[in-house]
């Protein structure tokens, strides 16, 4: 089985963070946005792990290793292949062309999920979808009475369906969606400027293929920061008791936590209250604050605070006087 990260976009919508950091490599809960998601799927695959492939942009060589060890752990093959323009979702996909054979799964770094992560084997694949309020930003599907797919509709203006595709797919044949994908880069087939997955599925299921949906339990966005804050909180409550969240060598001096709480290597709490729902990076430092449902990255210092539903980013000043904020990297901010 191999895996297909693409993850070239920086993440506009999460600016200032997103400015010095690629949104799939932001840290949450100590372990960046990618990283979360690899591990959840390799878990489901198993030993059936073969290659993971990522798609970047360029994120530099440093990046590239540490996507590379990611794979090595879990005892799969890392490959960087690039997307050097955003050209959309299927020239993404194929930009990892190597990668496109035998069974796939393709995960766009986008979003976390829990998910009912079977595999229809007398399906030729799997899209998994979420019930959303308003499907016009997303690429949603249409079903019949059996439970398979009849259509793919990429961001309806009228309503055609709720069931919005989250970024999740299984194909059985991997070859067979390279040529889907070539076919519509050779032909310049685009829909609204760009090459869409989505209607290389359509070809598909109208030479026969069946896809079918997966069921998700939880979709957690990263889009922009109350929603990266809010998945941060729910990453929290999902693995407070299988992971160590407090670094034996995090540092709490006269200060109540309240679970769930992530403190990095190195990280410092005095005085302050810090939780629920907040993640304190390597060798940050909070004092004399109120920390709750936070993002504080690393080599950060907050003084004197009450904060909720914040997001401060990495080698970053914060003192006194402010209730919510979203501070980028190297920045500074004082009453």
């Amino acid at each position: 089985m191999n895996i297909i990260i693409p993850m070239a976009g920086r993440g506009s919508r999460l600016r200032p963070h997103t400015l010095t950091t690629p949104k799939p490599l932001i840290p949450l809960a100590g372990k960046p946005i990618v990283q979360r998601l690899v591990e959840d799927i390799a878990s489901i695959v198993g030993d059936q792990l073969n290659r993971v492939a990522y798609v970047v942009g360029d994120f530099g060589a440093e990046v590239e290793r540490d996507l590379l060890d990611v794979a090595a752990r879990l005892g799969g093959q890392g490959s960087i292949h690039y997307q050097e323009k955003p050209l959309g979702t299927a020239h993404a996909v194929l930009c990892a062309a190597e990668a496109l054979e035998g069974p796939v799964v393709v995960a766009f770094a986008d979003t976390l999920f829990r998910a009912d992560f079977r595999l229809d084997e007398k399906a030729d694949g799997v899209i998994w979808v979420k019930s959303v309020e308003d499907p016009r930003a997303f690429g949603v599907i249409k079903m019949n009475a059996a439970g398979h797919i009849t259509d793919f509709v990429e961001k309806p203006q009228e309503f055609v369906s709720d069931l919005a595709i989250i970024g999740i797919y299984y194909f059985k044949d991997g070859a067979r969606l390279r040529r889907e994908l070539q076919y519509l880069i050779d032909n310049n087939i685009q829909e609204k400027g760009e090459y869409q997955l989505t209607n290389a599925l359509e070809n598909m299921k109208r030479d026969g293929l069946v896809f079918v949906p997966g069921e998700v339990n939880d979709w957690m966005d990263c889009g922009n920061k109350d929603n990266t804050v809010d998945t941060a909180v729910r990453i929290l409550e999902y693995v407070q008791h299988t992971e160590t969240l407090q670094d034996p060598t995090a540092v709490v001096e006269n200060s109540t936590i309240i679970p769930p709480v992530y403190l990095g290597p190195g990280a410092v709490v005095r005085n302050s209250t810090v939780g629920p729902g907040v993640s304190i990076g390597t060798g940050s430092t909070v004092e004399g604050t109120t920390l709750v449902r936070t993002v504080v990255q690393n080599h950060s210092t907050v003084r004197g605070m009450n904060l909720k539903n914040s997001m401060i980013g990495s080698h970053a000043q914060l003192n006194g006087g402010f209730s919510s904020v979203s501070l980028g990297d190297y920045s500074q901010l004082e009453a």
